[in-house]
């Protein structure tokens, strides 16, 4: 099994990989990659890599979503084949944005995708909607806030549980952040479209715990829905 080790210190695995006959050390990724560290060093190697089965081994004080078991022993499991392939869903967004001339993007999360005002003292203003069905109690269904988050079940005890201070287990979640109409947080069916338009801005959307940030004007739409492929993770069994 070809393995690839991430995260900032994950070079300390080398003899414990190197240790297992099964087991041989790769530079780009091939059957697995073990991530060294805590959720942002998976989230990161997610973001690289988001086809690969990953092993999410605890080196931080921050990694609930890490195994927290010795690494001699997870590494062990590994080369024996005995770890448990665990499937998450992952959410899909595409970048609709008005002005023509530029090119729609596609971007991935396994936590969420969050949308916040691009200037701390103006609020954002836009539309949602669930499956076309408009979200909102005014007669334009437009929300003025500082902005909103879909979020994955995965995600929801980061900072979905933030905002909301609750979790779900299944579905698509949504939250909104300081909302002057009275709106109450949804958790969908995860076959359910989330769309949102920008009616006025400057907004800019985060994903994940991606370094890059993409601004967005009025006019620019957001389409959310479950990807069709999962991301992957081999963990002891339960």
């Amino acid at each position: 099994m070809n393995v690839t080790l991430f995260g900032a210190e994950a070079e300390r695995l080398e003899p414990l990989i190197e240790s297992h006959e099964t087991l041989s050390l790769v530079d780009e990724p091939g059957d697995v990659v073990v991530c060294f560290g805590g959720d942002g060093t998976l989230l990161a190697a997610e973001l690289k890599w988001p086809n690969i089965p990953k092993v999410p081994i605890r080196n931080s004080r921050r990694g609930i979503r890490c195994i927290s078991d010795p690494p001699e022993e997870t590494i062990a499991k590994l080369a024996e084949d005995s770890l448990v392939r665990t499937e998450y869903l992952k959410l899909g967004c595409r970048v609709v944005y008005g002005d023509q001339e530029k090119s729609s993007k596609d971007l991935l999360a396994i936590n969420e995708f969050t949308v916040h005002m691009g200037r701390v003292n103006t609020a954002v203003r836009f539309k949602i909607w669930f499956d076309d069905t408009a979200f909102g109690d005014n007669d334009d269904n437009e929300i003025i806030g500082d902005g909103f988050m879909v979020s994955t079940p995965f995600g929801s005890t980061a900072y979905f549980n933030e905002i909301t201070r609750g979790t779900f287990w299944s579905g698509i979640g949504v939250a909104f952040m300081y909302a002057r109409e009275k709106t109450n947080h949804v958790v969908l069916p995860e076959d359910v479209v989330v769309r949102a338009r920008i009616t006025r801005g400057p907004a800019i959307l985060a994903y994940d715990n991606s370094s890059e940030y993409i601004e967005l004007v009025e006019g620019d739409e957001l389409v959310i829905q479950r990807h069709a492929k999962p991301a992957v993770m081999l963990v002891p069994e339960a």
